[in-house]
């Protein structure tokens, strides 16, 4: 079932998109949005979940705005103008929200990103590491300014990046995973060869949409988050 929910976020109100799964109950994962905002892409990958047996939620981080999958310098300046402190504040509140759902099973909360949301579910991570316990970011990152504390990350990564991806590129991601390993965190980026930005992306808005590659990872995707949460 899916409906559109409204939760607290420190002394305000936000929304999302809620999917919970046809047994009615089961661990609980956050997806983070692309630069296009809550959009058809988001929602079919919350579906998914939900079908997968998760309880889903795609907070809405633009408060009802949305770019269409042609207007890329609307997309653009629509993640450059969102106040990083709301977002923050946004995120928390869904993770709250999720985890106090009577459908909720699990202890910890998992997190799926895409692009932007990539990035912005290791900074949920480790914003909130009393709680969020898994993270699949799918080609994001955070980089240089952007980074957070990096010793607050508990969390086990799972991450998916790209091999052509001029976004976030291969190399800052392989450092990235260097970086964080030797700090002794549980992260692994796999940069898949030949795939481009967004190859999960359902939508195809950059025509590097990568059916194979997608059907591949996703089971991949499923199994983690089910080990992890359990």
């Amino acid at each position: 079932m899916a409906e559109t929910v409204q939760f607290r976020s420190n002394g305000s109100v936000a929304s999302g998109y809620l999917v919970t799964p046809p047994s009615g109950s089961g661990p609980g994962v956050l997806v983070i949005q692309e630069w296009w905002g809550l959009d058809s892409g988001i929602k079919e990958m919350a579906d998914r979940l939900g079908k997968a047996g998760f309880v889903a939620l795609a907070p809405d981080l633009y408060h009802g705005e949305l770019a269409a999958h042609d207007e890329m310098d609307k997309a653009a300046h629509l993640m450059q103008s969102l106040p990083a402190d709301r977002a923050g504040r946004d995120m928390s509140g869904a993770v709250d929200y999720l985890a106090g759902h009577p459908a909720v099973t699990s202890k910890g909360i998992g997190v799926v990103g895409f692009c932007m949301g990539g990035m912005l579910s290791f900074i949920i991570a480790a914003n909130r590491p009393d709680t969020v316990k898994a993270v699949v970011p799918f080609y994001g990152f955070p980089q240089g300014k952007t980074e957070p504390d990096w010793k607050r990350l508990t969390a086990a990564v799972s991450g998916h990046m790209a091999e052509q991806d001029s976004f976030f590129p291969p190399g800052a991601a392989r450092a990235l995973e260097a970086k964080l390993r030797a700090m002794g965190k549980d992260v692994t980026l796999t940069v898949h060869a030949g795939a481009g930005h967004a190859f999960m992306a359902p939508h195809n808005a950059l025509g590097t949409h990568n059916p194979t590659l997608a059907a591949q990872v996703w089971p991949e995707v499923v199994s983690f988050l089910r080990k992890t949460l359990s």
